[in-house]
This record gives C-alpha cells, structure tokens and sequence, in this order.
C-alpha cells in the first residue's frame, strides 16, 4: 500500500484561512509543499489545483516535470470547496472538464471532483444527486477518453449509501469516488461500513482522523475537527485493509483541514505525525 499527502494539510499557507484561524506564519509554494513531501518520503501527492498560481501550459509542464523527478505518483483535485454546487453551477462544470485536461497535463491518472459540499446538506438530497448523476454522465466518457478516471469526494455532503447511489447510476468504469474517511464522520456515517461498500469503487482517498473540538459547537462542520491519524475516533488500519482486500491501486492520501487546538496550529508536525501512522498502516498490510 503506497502512502501520500494531500496539499491542502496546508490550506493556511497557501493563503486559505478560516475565520476562527490565524494567518499562518509564512507562505508556501506548490514547490514548498513537494519539497515537504519529499523530506516525508511518501509516494504520491494530491495537489488541489485551487493553489496553483497558474494553469498555463508552461507552468503544468514544469510541475509535471518535478513531479517525475520526484517519482511521485499523483492526483488532480478539482473542485475546492463547492465544486459543482449541487449539480447547479453550469460554469464550474465547465471548468470541471477543462480541467480533465490540466490532470492529463501534470501526468495525473485521476481527478478528484467535488460534486457538493457540506454548505448544502440540509437541501433534499434526491435532486442534488439526480442533477450530479446527469453532469457526471456527460464528464465521465469525455475523462475515459483523456485516459483519466473521476473519483467525486464525500464532501461532508452525502452519506456512503448515498454515494453508492450516485456513482451507480453513473454506471462508468470511470466514476468512482475519492473516499474521505472523515468526511463521513461528521455526517455521523460509519466509514468502515460504508467502505464495505465502496472498496471497488475507490480511486484516491483523503486519509483523516478527528476528535471531537471542545471550542466548537455541534453543528460547526468543524465539531470533528483533524488530528493526526492515529490520534483520532477513525479506524484507519480497518479502512485501509479493506481496501487492500478490494485490490486498490492507489495511494492512502494523509489530510487535514481545520486542525484540532491540541495540536497548536502545527500542520507541519501534524502531517509529519500522519505520514509516519501511514507507513505503519502500510507495514501491517505487508
């Protein structure tokens, strides 16, 4: 089982802050934060394309060619934060399929997309997915022909089943899902039972753990807030074994987003922390 991280540990640097954050202390690059990975050892990256300070040609070629250097296996994350809005933003799905090509471009065999995201959940679920389904549809035969497959996150929006549902219905050798074990979380969804279901379906993860935030209110999306994996409620050896067991050829994704106080605003200890509770994952599976 192959390890990896997910650039946006350090949305902070990249000049993302949330409101009850502080601006982190310096910034960072893409460069910076594959440098860090490299120092990390891990295998692959997922690198959210909402960073990159520039989609033209020269610039995706440069990165790829680092990304090479580095021997990185790697995934394109579209959609940061909304993504396709329900299935009701016709210009993010626009950008969505241009940016099939842009994955293609740095080398990337997978494409995370967000479909919806956790500031919709309490709308009725039934169209939102219908309308997905419909745009998926479409995006799914036009990524198969770039050589490229779609993996939609559960963005604190939609539960296993309901995930199961979607990609179903897709119905494309193509679509599948970017499983976040923490995302389903915080929709009070057992992760190691929705991955029962959706092993065979995975093509890229977002490896989190979470404990609950005493400073938070329990409807903040945030109430599960990110730890290093290890120190969490999240089981993530059973998670990944399962996806041992499915044949999963990709990589375990290590992330966090809103990170818990205990850990003192210290994303870099935190991955470094999460990457080593990886490869111990990895060497159990071995």
């Amino acid at each position: 089982m192959k390890i990896g991280i997910d650039s946006y540990c350090f949305h902070r640097f990249f000049g993302e802050v949330y409101p009850q954050q502080q601006p982190a202390p310096f910034r960072m690059t893409m460069d910076d934060f594959l440098d860090f990975s490299k120092e990390l050892g891990v295998d692959g990256v997922s690198l959210e394309s909402c960073f990159f300070p520039s989609f033209d040609d020269a610039y995706l070629a440069d990165l790829k060619a680092k990304l090479d250097e580095y021997g990185f296996d790697r995934v394109y994350a579209w959609g940061h934060p909304d993504g396709l809005e329900r299935g009701q933003n016709p210009g993010e799905f626009r950008d969505m399929i241009a940016s099939i090509d842009r994955a293609v471009a740095i080398g990337a065999d997978v494409m995370r997309v967000v479909g919806c995201s956790h500031m919709y959940r309490l709308e009725p679920h039934g169209p939102q997915i219908d309308a997905l389904v419909a745009q998926f549809r479409e995006a799914a035969p036009i990524a198969e022909a770039a050589g490229v497959k779609l993996a939609v996150e559960n963005h604190i929006d939609f539960t296993a089943a309901e995930m199961v549902r979607m990609i179903e219905a897709v119905g494309s050798p193509n679509f599948g899902i970017n499983f976040d074990t923490g995302n389903f979380l915080r929709l009070l969804d057992d992760p190691v039972k929705g991955m029962d279901a959706l092993a065979p379906y995975t093509f890229a993860t977002h490896i989190k753990d979470l404990k609950v935030n005493p400073d938070a209110a329990p409807d903040d999306w945030f109430f599960f807030s990110s730890v290093p994996v290890g120190d969490g409620l999240i089981d993530n050896e059973a998670l990944a074994r399962k996806l041992e067991e499915a044949g999963y050829e990709g990589f375990l994704a290590a992330e966090t987003d809103f990170l818990h106080p205990d850990y003192g605003d210290d994303e870099h200890a935190a991955a470094r922390k999460s990457v080593a509770a990886l490869k111990k994952i990895a060497a159990s599976l071995a």
